[in-house]
């Protein structure tokens, strides 16, 4: 089984760079893309979003925001569901899609990012707050399903890079939103409760990064910020997991996992 996720700033952008025909040539059984930056009409009526063999479902915000998520899949779902519960309604920003098979969940998404001011050189309050609340929210959410005889894996950019291995130059992000020690516990806290990091499970080097601020790849500052996280059940399933650099398509790269199961 294999997985891929991809935050592509825009998929218009991301389409103009043949996103679409490196998709098609890797044999996914999931592909899950973020931060798509297109209502979902405009989506579902253009053919060059479309991948053969794949059923589609698109989640846009309804204001104008840099959001929007998709989930690809071969096989028909059970169910789709559209955010998860946030008691701030942010989940249903076109952040939080999950498709349910017979026995594993597979979602994407897209967690609220958080900037500091040109003004006053300091993090923006509300967006921090925002970010914040959808973390709490999320973490709740996840430790209740947790309990269901059911697998998950949450495929998408977590806007955190979860420690100091996760950014190529830790003491310069010291201080920055996505790089702060309370947002970094919120993945602490959701390993303790037997998620897992699938990235980590296979690879511990200390480069891999696939995500730049700057807005380019390989300028300034690389993270890891974009994680396919999966319950206990499926820790052991991960036969390999790698960060595609061979083509660029956004300031992130594809994250791309294998798993040894048969069906979902």
């Amino acid at each position: 089984m294999r997985i891929i996720s991809l935050a592509v700033d825009g998929i218009h952008q991301a389409s103009s760079r043949g996103l679409f025909q490196w998709l098609a040539s890797q044999e996914a059984n999931i592909i899950c893309l973020q931060d798509l930056r297109a209502p979902v009409s405009e989506l579902t009526s253009n053919p060059e979003f479309e991948l053969e063999g794949y059923f589609s479902y698109f989640f846009y915000s309804p204001t104008p925001q840099h959001n929007g998520i998709a989930i690809y899949s071969r096989e028909t779902p059970k169910a789709i569901m559209y955010g998860f519960g946030a008691s701030n309604g942010e989940d249903m920003n076109g952040r939080y899609l999950q498709a349910d098979f017979e026995h594993v969940s597979v979602c994407s998404l897209l967690a609220p990012s958080s900037t500091i001011s040109v003004s006053t050189s300091t993090i923006t309050t509300l967006e921090q707050e925002i970010k914040d609340q959808f973390f709490r929210d999320l973490l709740s959410h996840l430790n209740k399903i947790s309990h269901k005889r059911r697998d998950y894996v949450i495929c998408g950019n977590w806007n955190i890079a979860h420690r100091n291995i996760d950014a190529s130059d830790p003491e310069s992000c010291q201080g920055i939103p996505g790089f702060l020690p309370h947002e970094q516990q919120y993945l602490d806290r959701l390993e303790s409760t037997g998620y897992a990091d699938a990235f980590r499970l296979y690879n511990t080097d200390t480069d891999e990064f696939n995500a730049w601020p700057s807005g380019e790849q390989g300028v300034g500052t690389g993270w890891r910020t974009d994680l396919q996280v999966v319950s206990q059940g499926l820790a052991k399933c991960v036969e390999y997991a790698v960060i595609y650099k061979a083509k660029t398509f956004s300031s992130h790269s594809p994250v791309v996992v294998g798993y040894d199961m048969e069906k979902l």
